[in-house]
């Protein structure tokens, strides 16, 4: 489930708004658009803190990720994800299987194109800037599509570096998803093959093609 809601609900959500999307808003935005987009990648370290108001449950767990264009690497405690754009291997290291998937190009969740993240705002949502902090700016993005399962992505950027340091999902169903930045850095430059599953690094796994 951790993966799912992590995967899945890095794509946006349900609430019209009226009127024209602010223009500074969308001016932070786009610059903290491109630094992330002309960086040779995007690395970060999370905490990942889950609400379910309906169970009354809270579940926290920390993670990795390095995004480089439709490609990334995720590292959770209970699970590895390689996706180089076009193949999925996801890999649990205590059961020692990777199961292989061909995601839908169609699909603009966040496991298919995850630089979505830094350009979703650019077409059919609704942008505020809700606060503007000494070190950060606070913006809520608001989709136009009503059958979305989320109300908002709030996002928190730092100033003056526009490095990410929040983003927060509030579904419809009373969960919300709380992405806390420990690090984050533009600098690395992955190798290549660095988005791919090795076999000849995990030997005696079990492979599932589900292609």
């Amino acid at each position: 489930m951790r993966i799912v809601t992590l995967l899945f609900t890095i794509q946006l959500f349900a609430l019209t708004v009226s009127g024209q999307n602010d223009p500074q808003t969308v001016n932070i935005l786009d610059k903290f658009s491109a630094t992330a987009i002309n960086a040779p990648s995007v690395s970060m370290r999370f905490l990942l803190i889950t609400i379910d108001q309906v169970e009354n449950t809270k579940d926290t767990l920390e993670g990795s990720v390095i995004l480089s264009k439709n490609s990334y690497k995720l590292d959770l405690p209970e699970n590895i994800i390689w996706y180089n754009g076009e193949t999925s291997w996801s890999y649990l290291p205590a059961e020692k299987e990777v199961t292989i998937t061909s995601p839908d190009k169609q699909d603009d969740s966040f496991q298919t194109r995850p630089s979505s993240i830094f350009t979703m705002y650019k077409k059919d949502y609704k942008c505020r800037l809700i606060e503007e902090k000494t070190d950060h700016y606070v913006i809520d993005l608001y989709p136009e599509d009503l059958k979305n399962e989320l109300i908002r992505v709030r996002l928190s950027i730092a100033k003056p570096s526009l490095n990410l340091k929040k983003l927060e999902y509030k579904r419809r169903d009373g969960i919300t998803i709380d992405l806390i930045i420990r690090e984050y850095n533009l600098k690395v430059n992955p190798e290549p093959g660095y988005f791919v599953f090795s076999p000849a690094s995990h030997k005696g796994v079990e492979v599932i093609d589900m292609r």
